[in-house]
């Protein structure tokens, strides 16, 4: 039995006003290609199969073609619902695609029987069971009361959740049993492990005591696939506990490190090994550091790669002076190469608070933490308690949010 595990698509994903439509196309025909070489069985989406819930008709598209595209190879394909990801929008194509051998669960308050699922082997015979949990929003598993505090409704959901999993978990027993099957459990999530290490694209679920979700809180599943994090990673040292990660770099910090899918091979019921499979950089992307004059022999550094597509830049300047018209500086340096710019920032000395310049940001691209942290980083906080004060403004503004996000959606 192989598993193909895969997250965090972000499908019409619109990159300081660049679309990712091409790398994402690129993506999707590279792992068609890897899919039937692997003879996988199972590919394993976990959320955020689009960037919004309203994504552009172009993903909508290039999603049900690769639907199509994998029914043809014989493999199954299970999509779960992220936090970005429209409950209505999946919903819409979930009855037909199931035709296709294509599942998609969108909510964890449905019937329990109704997220699980047996996954076929090469042999037609059933190889696995999932669990399949998609991003739990505190309205599926808890009714809400008055009176509780954003303390308190954060550690029922976190009570919730791990009941949720250990309820699925303990229905997959039975119906192994039930079958007399010898074969592996698997389950899925998208949120937020204790113990991972996130990159700007990514935004927080939940926040407070469920900053991350306890690895101990999983029930013992032989696979788990998790979805939310874009670094790919194991959750507290332990193998079988892996993001998987997003196929495309979704911010510029995530250059640090390599994009994979991985894909888990299970003989009679035993994992026999779990293989990440890095994926192409699709789109040049860098990140140029300096003064400039370093930026500017960087930037020939890069022009000298002989790219067929230009090069997508975030240029960070460190400058001594103040330069009134810094990024007009920096767009003529880099006009002479085959790149785009797409964000400039000054390095900020210690009494030069000023913010991150970005050309033509836009709210969508921003979340509250986001203008939050910006708007925190033009204050200037001293003496002995700073630190402690800091942390008690950011303490504050989560509760704000906290209890934003708990409120019951209007009729």
């Amino acid at each position: 039995m192989k598993i193909l595990h895969t997250s965090d698509w972000h499908l019409g994903q619109s990159f300081l006003t660049k679309s990712r439509r091409e790398e994402h196309q690129a993506f999707i025909n590279w792992l068609l290609i890897l899919i039937e070489k692997e003879s996988i069985n199972a590919v394993i989406v976990a959320g955020d199969i689009f960037d919004t819930g309203t994504p552009p008709s172009y993903a909508r598209e290039m999603y049900n073609q690769f639907v199509v595209a994998i029914s043809k190879l014989n493999c199954t394909l299970i999509v779960l619902a992220g936090n970005h990801d429209s409950v209505s929008t999946l919903n819409e194509s979930k009855d037909i695609l199931a035709c296709l051998n294509t599942y998609v669960i969108t909510t964890a308050g449905e019937d329990i029987h109704r997220q699980l699922f047996t996954l076929k082997n090469s042999q037609a015979e059933i190889g696995a069971i999932l669990c399949a949990v998609p991003f739990i929003r505190p309205r599926d598993l808890l009714t809400s009361s008055g009176g509780e505090t954003g303390l308190q409704k954060r550690e029922a959901l976190g009570e919730a959740i791990k009941a949720h999993y250990h309820a699925l978990y303990a229905a997959a027993v039975d119906l192994r049993d039930a079958k007399g099957l010898t074969v592996p459990i698997i389950t899925t999530g998208h949120l937020t492990a204790l113990g991972v290490s996130q990159s700007e694209s990514v935004r927080d679920i939940y926040i407070g005591s469920l900053d991350g979700f306890s690895a101990d809180a999983f029930p013992p599943a032989d696979y788990i696939a998790l979805g939310h994090i874009h670094r790919p990673q194991k959750v507290a040292k332990s193998e079988h506990i892996r993001y998987s990660g997003s196929p495309i770099p979704l911010s510029f910090d995530e250059l640090k490190y390599n994009k994979q899918v991985v894909i888990v091979e299970f003989i009679s019921g035993k994992n026999i090994s779990i293989t990440p499979f890095d994926i192409p950089l699709f789109q040049p992307m860098a990140v140029l550091k300096g003064d400039l004059d370093a930026i500017k022999v960087q930037l020939q550094n890069v022009a000298n790669a002989l790219n067929d597509q230009p090069t997508w830049l975030f240029i960070e300047v460190e400058v001594q002076d103040h330069y009134s018209d810094l990024q007009q500086r920096v767009l003529a340096m880099a006009d002479e190469y085959h790149v785009e710019v797409l964000k400039i920032k000054r390095a900020r000395g210690k009494n030069q608070p000023v913010l991150t310049q970005q050309i033509q940001e836009t709210l969508a691209e921003l979340d509250p933490f986001d203008v939050f942290n910006k708007r925190l980083a033009l204050e200037t906080i001293e003496g002995d308690q700073a630190e402690a004060q800091l942390e008690r403004i950011k303490n504050e503004f989560k509760e704000i949010v906290t209890e934003v996000a708990y409120q019951e959606p209007s009729e």
